[in-house]
């Protein structure tokens, strides 16, 4: 466990924000896409944020990863406050504690599916053959075994994503940050990914929050937080067969 710094939370909260803003500026005009937002996300569990195009909740989503800086407030994520650390220092935890999947799978073109995944583990300073087995172990983990020597173009969309997954998930994170990864499938390839995104939370005890439109990770989730206009309208936790003990 990382101890908490300045900020008193739960030890389960794997992150936290409090009263967090975020405007940014086109031309002369100022908008303001984050308002005194606090948040609390709890360890192992998947948690969705949804709403409306342009509400605030993909630029939550990279303030949460680190990917962008607040105005105003401050963001602990696990034990770590962001603001307090350095580029160098933010990149090495992004690199050891966080895995990303995105709505464009982000991947090589000239890379097969297991360069993909063992890219990152390689940067992680992990030696070849544990990148190797990590990497073989991701991808027989989303079903993608008998495909992991094709490149990009010899894949479907939803092998795409597959392939994006076991990058993140070879990385074994804590943290598991997912920016609209059904959006660009059709149904049955989106349910496969919402599937497997609520086992990795399942069975790695990983903490998975994720950015969608898409009404059926609503049953999937433990959590579900609707965003509008910057700010949090409702949190809830559907009430399914599946979701576990409570907490």
């Amino acid at each position: 466990m990382h101890p908490a710094t300045a900020i008193e939370q739960l030890p389960a909260a794997a992150l936290f924000a409090e009263s967090i803003s975020k405007s940014f500026m086109s031309g002369h005009q100022r908008t303001q896409v984050l308002d005194g937002l606090t948040l609390s996300i709890d360890a192992g569990e998947l948690t969705l944020i949804s709403g409306p195009s342009g509400c605030g909740k993909s630029t939550l989503l990279a303030i949460l990863s680190g990917l962008q800086k607040v105005d105003s407030g401050r963001v602990q994520a696990l034990g770590s406050e962001l603001g307090q650390l350095d580029l160098r220092a933010l990149e090495r935890f992004r690199l050891q504690h966080t895995g990303f999947v995105f709505q464009g799978f982000n991947l090589f073109p000239a890379l097969s599916a297991f360069e993909q995944v063992e890219l990152p583990l390689n940067h992680m300073g992990l030696s070849r053959n544990e990148a190797r087995r990590r990497a073989q172990q991701s991808l027989e983990e989303v079903g993608l075994a008998h495909r992991m020597r094709l490149r990009p173009s010899e894949l479907s969309g939803g092998e795409k994503q597959r392939v994006a997954i076991a990058r993140a998930l070879a990385k074994e994170p804590e943290l598991l940050f997912a920016d609209e990864p059904t959006s660009a499938l059709d149904a049955a390839n989106g349910q496969m990914i919402i599937d497997i995104l609520h086992r990795i939370a399942r069975t790695h005890g990983t903490t998975v929050l994720c950015v969608s439109h898409d009404p059926r990770l609503v049953v999937h989730a433990d959590r579900v937080l609707a965003m509008e206009d910057g700010r949090i309208l409702s949190d809830q936790r559907p009430d399914t067969s599946d979701n576990g003990t409570p907490s």
